[in-house]
């Protein structure tokens, strides 16, 4: 089996213009992930894939492959696809490319997925939930079957709709999604083939389309999320956060 890593890379972030080419620490913020993904036991090969000649550059420096593609692709996912399609793999790894801090074993958790049941449409990530989470509608929840199997995603505190988490005394009906992803390369190409659904605009949560194509989708639990940069402010913290550190 081998399974690819790919990177999507974006010049044009609304929140942070440029991100992937800032600096941390003396690096830019896109060779950070790159070392991270290279630090995976299971990936065979890790691609990045962009849409800017700098962001090529930067990738090109520390000697990763880098696929040039379309500034009007709508989603990471679509991006990907466009990546990998001429390349021969079984399944690709959604390396998000604002998430410096990620580790090899954090990828090879999703990879193992598809090595343990070669079946499975795709894969990913959630955490505990906090109370502040369950009620925020930036934090998406999602609920499981006995197989930590995705049955629906929300930005809504599913599924405490009747009787709330507080009178339940728990709040284990659902678990934080982390929006990083594995997917078998065929169910990828039939994902990104496919018109959006009316569950995806009405949550606007991609990851919805899947569970309306009928896909499986494994949850891997982790005990808490990566830390992402969005904004200048979450670099910021970041820089503090590896300065206390040593690093």
């Amino acid at each position: 089996m081998k399974i690819v890593g790919v990177i999507p890379a974006r010049f044009g972030s609304t929140r942070f213009p440029g991100k992937p080419l800032v600096n941390l620490k003396g690096r830019p913020l896109i060779q950070w992930t790159v070392e991270g993904a290279r630090k995976s036991r299971l990936l065979s090969e890790v691609i990045v894939a962009t849409d800017h000649e700098g962001i090529k550059a930067a990738a090109e420096a520390v000697g990763v492959k880098v696929v040039m593609t379309d500034s009007d692709l709508p989603t990471g996912s679509d991006r990907i696809h466009a990546a990998i399609k001429d390349v021969a793999c079984d399944v690709v790894v959604n390396i998000q490319g604002d998430e410096p801090l990620v580790t090899g074993d954090l990828i090879d958790r999703l990879a193992q997925v598809f090595v343990d049941d070669p079946k499975m449409d795709m894969a990913t990530l959630a955490h505990p939930i906090s109370k502040e989470e369950l009620h925020s509608a930036n934090s998406v929840k999602v609920v499981l079957n006995n197989r930590d199997e995705a049955l629906y995603f929300s930005r809504y505190a599913i599924p405490y709709s009747r009787v709330l988490a507080d009178e339940l005394g728990t709040w284990d009906g659902c678990l934080k999604h982390i929006g990083m992803y594995a997917y078998s390369k065929n169910f990828l190409k039939q994902f990104c083939e496919a018109p959006p659904a009316l569950i995806e605009k009405a949550e606007s949560l991609e990851q919805l389309r899947a569970l309306y194509l009928g896909a499986k989708i494994k949850v891997i639990r982790v005990k808490e999320a990566s830390i992402g940069v969005d904004t200048p402010e979450d670099l910021a913290r970041l820089e503090k956060l590896l300065s206390s550190q040593g690093m």
